[in-house]
């Protein structure tokens, strides 16, 4: 079994030149954005802006989000980096729901492979 290395996208240059360079997926739950990387790895970055309501609900959107990506992770495809950024109806839906968004949004644009997840459908 291939192990995937998960890295997190913190700096401000990383994240611009994805939004400028990567494709787009846009839904009513949340936006990503993928882009080829040179390292071979999956790098992952998460942002909810002061759109989004106050603290409480950007944070809530940040913790659905990664718990959504962690259960799909497996089936990401090396050698990319995916940004997800919040939207206006993310704080206020449940975690499993946008977990059928994600899944849904990066299979059809033929980023995930849905064999490599375990228990989901």
């Amino acid at each position: 079994m291939e192990s995937k290395a998960f890295i997190s996208i913190c700096k401000n240059n990383d994240f611009r030149r994805i939004y400028n360079k990567g494709k787009c997926f846009v839904s009513p739950v949340l936006v990503v954005y993928v882009l080829k990387n040179r390292k071979g790895l999956v790098r992952i970055g998460i942002t909810a802006s002061k759109k989004i309501g106050n603290a409480v609900k950007r944070n809530r959107s940040r913790r659905i989000i990664k718990e959504s990506v962690w259960q799909l992770f497996p089936g990401f495809k090396n050698g990319y980096d995916y940004v997800f950024v919040a939207r206006g109806k993310t704080p206020f839906i449940k975690s499993t729901d946008v977990q059928k968004n994600i899944q849904l949004q990066l299979k059809n644009s033929n980023f995930l492979d849905v064999e490599k997840i375990k228990g989901i459908r």
